[in-house]
């Protein structure tokens, strides 16, 4: 999406050691993989497509199909955000829409979000940068394309309800069934950051069962992800406002993936928004 961060993530990209083709209509993408595939000095390509393509834009699922049938490898990687930040962001860079047509900003996201809609179907990586700041983008895109042949790599997101599940993660775990230490004089202002905190709630009644049976599903999936060519798992864990349980839990979580062999990055969503 427009605003959704894709120059940060190329830049990102680009430091990874990827050829980086901006803004190349669908219809050059096979000429532009072989071109490069014939090249001595690039083994890792990666082709930002947006609206701006246009009318081209209808034929990107086309070209993905062809590099399947050259025996291409290749991951879909796709940025969002909610509607209000885009507009925002849109507004801060003082640009107009590429399908606004002279139109409103909201109109143009309309329009493009229905454009977008086979592809982020066929995404293997969704990544909502609505509350991400252009550091914790640059993180997540890291942690998914860092050696992308290497395993299982895992993004632990904490959360709060309150502000909405997110919408980029495959699996999701509600911690509202321990108890808040909001509600625990001197914890309140804390969070799971902090030694009492996280002792407070892994010290809970079902807390470390919680860590070992949700540590067995995700070693359960982890064959079947890799079977399917996905080597990237966002794994939410929320509680009501994101500050104390989630985040404690996601640290935890975090270590015994670790401990498994996992690349595993932790991000706090919402941690400070209260």
């Amino acid at each position: 999406m427009t605003g959704a961060g894709r120059g940060s993530a190329a830049k990102v990209l680009e430091k990874l050691g990827y050829y980086v083709i901006d803004n190349i209509p669908p219809e050059l993408i096979v000429g532009a993989v072989e071109t490069v595939g014939a090249s001595d000095d690039i083994d890792k390509l990666a082709i930002v497509v947006d609206a701006r393509s246009r009318e081209f834009f209808g034929g990107l699922v086309e070209a993905l199909e062809s590099l399947r049938d050259l025996g291409v490898t290749s991951r879909i990687l796709y940025l969002e955000a909610s509607d209000e930040v885009l507009v925002r962001r849109q507004e801060a860079a003082r640009r107009p829409h590429p399908l606004s047509h002279e139109g409103r900003l909201m109109d143009g996201f309309v329009r493009e979000r229905q454009l977008l809609r086979r592809i982020r179907g066929r995404a293997d990586i969704v990544v909502d940068t609505t509350n991400l700041n252009v550091h914790q983008l640059g993180q997540r895109v890291h942690a998914a394309f860092e050696d992308a042949d290497s395993g299982l790599r895992a993004s632990v997101m904490s959360f709060g309800f309150k502000y909405g599940i997110p919408i980029d993660a495959d699996m999701v775990a509600d911690l509202r069934f321990l108890p808040n230490p909001f509600w625990v004089d001197g914890l309140r202002p804390l969070s799971g950051l902090d030694q009492p905190v996280s002792d407070y709630v892994l010290g809970q009644p079902r807390a470390e069962e919680f860590l070992e049976q949700y540590e067995k599903l995700v070693a359960l999936l982890t064959g079947g992800y890799l079977n399917e060519d996905k080597h990237f798992l966002t794994i939410a864990i929320g509680c009501t406002g994101g500050r104390h349980r989630s985040v404690a839990m996601s640290e935890a979580f975090a270590e015994r993936l670790r401990a498994r062999g996992v690349r595993t990055l932790v991000v706090h969503r919402d941690l400070g928004r209260e």
